[in-house]
């Protein structure tokens, strides 16, 4: 189920990268200036540093920047809790009980990986299209004032407020790169599932194959 939820999700996510990019009120500026280098930004750190090839923030144009790493980062952070529910519910984990009375489906009756999809009744789609719609437009929502990425709720404080900047910029770089890495392994562990359903391959390479549905 879980994994069902977060693919479900990363398809929605990617999809949002291809909607005109829209002003991002209230993101910080990081400079005055209508045209600027982003070689310094966040993000541009080992192993690649500044890897931009096809030239997409060339023009300078921060308010574009701030869009794509809005974006980058959003995907980010499913990948990285997709590739976890690919990997707990490989491991056979599951919630008890019935996802749906009315067909007699349990959740021990959904596979692992892309093919859980598959088993999700109607219903069940648009309950989870719904609750990602509602998550996108009232609970993760941009912080006013602050940078791309930023979805605290200032009030009770957060946690995040309590850190000081450079253990902030620290976090911020660690977040980048793990959801940067998620991405490309979720991808990787979709890929593999289809070509052989064995999606875990270099466990399978090194003599350690790991059972798939």
């Amino acid at each position: 189920m879980f994994t069902k939820v977060l693919a479900l999700a990363a398809v929605a996510g990617m999809a949002s990268a291809f909607v005109p990019a829209a002003p991002m009120a209230g993101v910080a500026k990081s400079s005055s200036s209508l045209k600027m280098s982003f070689e310094g930004e966040l993000g541009a750190q080992p192993p690649l540093g500044f890897f931009d090839p096809i030239g997409l923030v060339s023009d300078g144009d921060e308010e574009k920047f701030n869009r794509l790493r809005y974006v980058e980062i959003k995907h980010g952070r499913i990948s990285m809790l997709a590739v976890l529910g690919h990997i707990v519910t490989t491991a056979g984990v599951r919630l008890p009980g019935y996802l749906s009375t009315s067909e007699n489906l349990k959740f021990e009756d959904i596979p692992a990986g892309i093919a859980a999809i598959g088993k999700i009744p109607p219903a069940g789609l648009v309950q989870i299209f719904a609750f990602i719609g509602a998550l996108e437009l009232r609970v993760m929502v941009q912080r006013e004032g602050s940078f791309p990425g930023d979805m605290t709720n200032p009030a009770p404080p957060a946690a995040w407020d309590r850190f000081d900047e450079e253990t902030q910029l620290k976090k911020r770089a660690i977040e980048l790169n793990n959801g940067r890495a998620a991405q490309m392994g979720i991808l990787a562990l979709m890929v593999h599932e289809k070509l052989n359903n064995d999606p875990y391959v270099i466990n399978s390479l090194v003599g350690l194959p790991v059972a798939f549905n």
